[in-house]
């Protein structure tokens, strides 16, 4: 099984790449398990949905 520490470099690093199979699947096994990674998962899609937002502030004016 994969540390904590693994996990959440795989899950910055799905922001830049596509991840393999083996880790896509070591990704949820770890997911089912772990109580902190899953929330860190949804930080970081919360970081990247705001980001997404403050580039495109202003931009309909």
């Amino acid at each position: 099984m994969r540390t904590c520490k693994e996990v959440t470099a795989l899950v910055v690093a799905r922001e830049d790449r596509e991840l393999s199979a083996l880790d896509k699947m070591r990704l949820r096994i770890h997911m089912a398990m772990c109580k902190a990674c899953p929330t860190f998962e949804r930080q970081m899609f919360t970081m990247r949905h705001a980001m997404k937002q403050w580039r495109n502030y202003g931009s309909d004016d």
